[in-house]
């Protein structure tokens, strides 16, 4: 309750700290792959779930296996695994993440498929065997592109529209797998997903300067 209490007053200072940092394009590698981070643009280097989020996929053999990356920002992720051989599609609401994966695609010389898209609703209906999520989740409406991010409105509508999509994208097969913060409403989110016949279930976590991470297969 304390711990939680303490994040709560620390966010907002966090917040504007990362404001000042991702207001010009930086420059970030990881894995040998190098990205610029367009302003507006979740920075995958800030925080820790796009790197737990690699490390979990990097057991995977994703040689000539179809990938989905709902929200990849900057693109890392999806580069990851397009030097992996894997049939890459890369998504995200922000037309400025758009240029930007398109811009780091071009950087690592590898090729994908990059769609401009809230959630599936531009996604061609098709089968993968990977989808990735790094959702947003804290409960408020989004003011902005940047907010998009970080926001999944106020009634959860991010979760609610993910779970009720997800069912036409998905077989036995398929492996979703979504990364949350032991700070998010763990209990809220997986209700919704229930209530769109799913299950969320931990496969990997890992803490790191005191805060759990998860990453959740959902079946």
């Amino acid at each position: 309750m304390i711990k939680s209490f303490i994040k709560k007053l620390l966010f907002p200072i966090l917040k504007s700290v990362y404001n000042i940092y991702a207001s010009k394009e930086r420059n970030y590698s990881y894995k040998g792959i190098n990205v610029k981070v367009m302003p507006g643009v979740f920075h995958p280097g800030f925080f820790f779930s796009t790197k737990i989020l690699l490390e979990y996929i990097s057991r995977f053999d994703l040689l000539k296996r179809t990938v989905l990356e709902l929200g990849a920002g900057s693109g890392l992720i999806s580069i990851y695994c397009a030097k992996q051989n894997a049939i890459v599609t890369a998504s995200d609401i922000n037309p400025t993440s758009i240029k930007n994966i398109l811009k780091n695609a071009e950087l690592n010389n590898v090729k994908m498929e990059v769609i401009e898209s809230d959630l599936f609703d531009k996604i061609e209906l098709r089968i993968f065997d990977f989808i990735i999520i790094n959702p947003p989740y804290f409960p408020k409406n989004p003011g902005n592109e940047e907010e998009l991010a970080w926001f999944c409105g106020n009634d959860f509508q991010y979760f609610k529209k993910l779970f009720s999509q997800l069912k036409d994208y998905k077989t036995e097969e398929t492996i979703v797998l979504m990364i949350l913060s032991e700070d998010c409403d763990l209990q809220r989110i997986t209700s919704i997903a229930n209530e769109n016949h799913f299950s969320m279930n931990i496969v990997f976590q890992k803490k790191v300067f005191g805060e759990s991470n998860q990453i959740y297969r959902i079946d």
